[in-house]
């Protein structure tokens, strides 16, 4: 299992940038599949980027053209532009080993509000 520890999140006015990183025990090019999800209050958790063996990165619809998922080594980047209030929601680190069951961050709360 990879241990996974996500920070950086806190209250963003609409429209703003913000950027989520998550330290991983292991090379994010080692894990199968690797990224962020998210649970906005009251709704499922749902994927928002993800990469398979630190390439090929997937983003959902609604984060296209204003999130960018990135890593270098260890760690794995949110960067968030353009934030809308519908962006609030405690934001998760996500790995997934080939031969091993789903690992999680604690989450970090991401507000978008003026």
């Amino acid at each position: 299992q990879v241990q996974l520890m996500e920070s950086g999140g806190g209250l963003v006015q609409p429209g703003g940038s913000l950027t989520l990183s998550c330290v991983a025990s292991r090379s994010v090019r080692s894990v199968m599949i690797s990224g962020w999800y998210r649970q906005p209050p009251g709704k499922q958790r749902e994927r928002v980027a993800t990469f398979t063996y630190g390439i090929s990165p997937n983003y959902a619809d609604s984060v296209q053209g204003r999130f960018t998922i990135s890593h270098d080594k260890d760690t794995l980047y949110l960067q968030m532009d353009n934030l809308k209030p519908e962006d609030t929601a405690v934001y998760y680190c996500y790995g997934k080993l080939w031969n091993e069951n789903d690992s999680w961050g604690r989450g970090t709360e991401v507000t978008v509000s003026s």
